[in-house]
């Protein structure tokens, strides 16, 4: 007996549309390995369709008063909430996630970063106007940059749309919004929820869309004519992509591309308290969060006993079906992943020790074990490239110095730990380290009052809090005689 798939669509202009030449592609349930779905495989005259109805719908949106386009986000939030359930269903059998723990861990954060830039709306700031110039006076005028072509990851694909269209509409842009092709049906999910509010309010449809398909498909968004900015959350690889093509007509970009976070673990550390934290920290999501504590650096004085903390912290974790309440993670997103991580251990040096874990769980779905890695040198592939699965790996160092060169010695610049009772050497290490974000005796935390955001290869441009909010806006100077 066959199950029937369901079928997502793209959602243009206040309509479900299937893509234009019919094309599909499967979507696979990560916990079981099987297809549940078929999403549109878009093309060029789908991402034409989507921008000209972002285009059209701009000039009503961006001229309204800050407070209507506060009411439409606290109204997304209010059904975001009022659909809860529903919508933790489908991103568990979107990713594979536990359901408890996305209802406790993803719910909340996402419709408080909604209401976040409900209220950000009306904060807009800039230079006080004056006379800078004598008979002169200047204002600044902060305003929406225009349609934003946004592609998001498959690892939170509910939470970092919401980092994406929050923002973006909150400045008074419109939003063409394209999921992951593993994970699309959330995202579709919520062009449901938020056009119903759109329509409620008399705003035009055409203010939020959502096309599905492949990285072929993002390109052809990036590349269209209409986007003032192209907004990524993915690999390195893909950043410069996107970048490239931005480049040919001078778009502004904003890139998230991943992380190697180093997490710095002195020797008057709380061994107890670090090791539950970091492996949590580490394991979360099965690894596949660009700020992962998955690269951990302890003090050569106290690597024996936690290395053993850390190995038994890992076996005492579990990973299994999206149902199981005793679970910390679910599978690995798809089977390329689940491939890649399974390379990194296959591949490790022969100095390297498994500690823990480095196996596959079960036969159905991409499950794999939380694993420890000890014994690796600064220039290790696992050390210098992003693994993005359940895997910790653990170094050496000898002093304060030597720690900050091995943490700041990766391509990488996303976030960072400190991990010490001594409050002078975590303000030396958080002005050391080259880290969009220093955690003190904490790994992981964000909130949307703060910035998320990285340096070198880990991107540019700011997701959450005022920064991101200004980052979908654009600084004109207007100048006026007082003759």
């Amino acid at each position: 007996m066959t199950t029937e798939l369901r079928r997502l669509r793209n959602y243009i202009d206040g309509e479900f549309r299937d893509a234009a030449d019919g094309r599909t592609t499967e979507v696979v349930n990560p916990a079981t390995g099987e297809p549940y779905a078929t999403a549109p495989l878009s093309g060029a005259a789908d991402v034409d369709a989507a921008m000209a109805a972002a285009e059209a719908a701009f000039p009503a949106w961006r001229d309204l008063v800050p407070g209507e386009r506060q009411k439409a986000l606290l109204k997304i939030a209010d059904a975001f909430e009022a659909r809860a359930e529903e919508l933790i269903a489908t991103e568990s059998e979107n990713t594979g996630k536990p359901i408890g723990l996305t209802r406790d861990e993803e719910i909340p954060p996402m419709i408080d970063q909604i209401r976040f830039f409900a209220g950000a709306a009306r904060m807009l700031e800039g230079r006080s106007a004056g006379e800078y110039m004598e008979g002169l006076t200047s204002i600044i005028r902060r305003e929406p940059v225009g349609v934003c072509a946004q592609v998001a990851p498959w690892n939170y694909p509910m939470m970092m749309a919401v980092w994406k269209f929050a923002p973006a509409l909150a400045a008074g842009n419109t939003v063409v919004i394209k999921p992951s092709d593993t994970t699309p049906a959330s995202t579709v999910l919520f062009a449901e929820i938020i056009g119903g509010v759109l329509a409620e309010l008399g705003h035009p449809q055409g203010v939020f869309n959502v096309i599905c398909g492949d990285r072929e498909t993002g390109r052809l968004m990036v590349e269209h004519s209409v986007p003032a900015m192209a907004s990524i959350t993915g690999s390195v690889r893909a950043g410069k992509q996107v970048a490239e093509s931005a480049s040919k007509d001078i778009k502004r970009v904003h890139l998230e591309l991943g992380g190697k976070a180093p997490v710095v673990v002195f020797e008057d550390t709380d061994i107890p308290k670090a090791v539950e934290d970091i492996s949590v920290a580490g394991f979360f999501n099965a690894g596949q969060d660009c700020t992962a504590a998955t690269r951990v650096l302890v003090h050569e004085s106290i690597h024996d006993e936690f290395v053993s903390a850390l190995a038994k912290a890992a076996a005492e974790t579990k990973t299994g079906a999206p149902d199981d309440e005793d679970v910390l993670y679910g599978p690995l997103n798809n089977a390329n992943q689940l491939a890649q991580v399974t390379g990194f251990i296959d591949r490790l040096p022969a100095h390297a020790k498994v500690e823990a874990g480095g196996h596959r769980v079960g036969d159905k779905g991409f499950f794999y074990a939380p694993t420890v890695v000890s014994g690796l040198k600064q220039d290790d592939e696992i050390i210098q490239n992003e693994v993005f699965g359940p895997v910790i790996t653990v170094q050496t160092f000898s002093d304060e110095q030597q720690a900050i060169s091995y943490a700041n010695g990766v391509e990488y610049a996303l976030a960072s730990s400190v991990w010490t009772k001594d409050h002078a050497r975590a303000m030396r290490m958080s002005k050391a380290l080259d880290f969009g974000c220093v955690w003190i005796n904490t790994h992981i935390p964000l909130v949307a009052e703060m910035p998320h955001g990285g340096f070198k290869k880990s991107g540019y441009g700011k997701d959450l809090s005022a920064y991101g909010f200004e980052d979908y806006t654009r600084i004109k100077h207007v100048m006026t005689s007082l003759g």
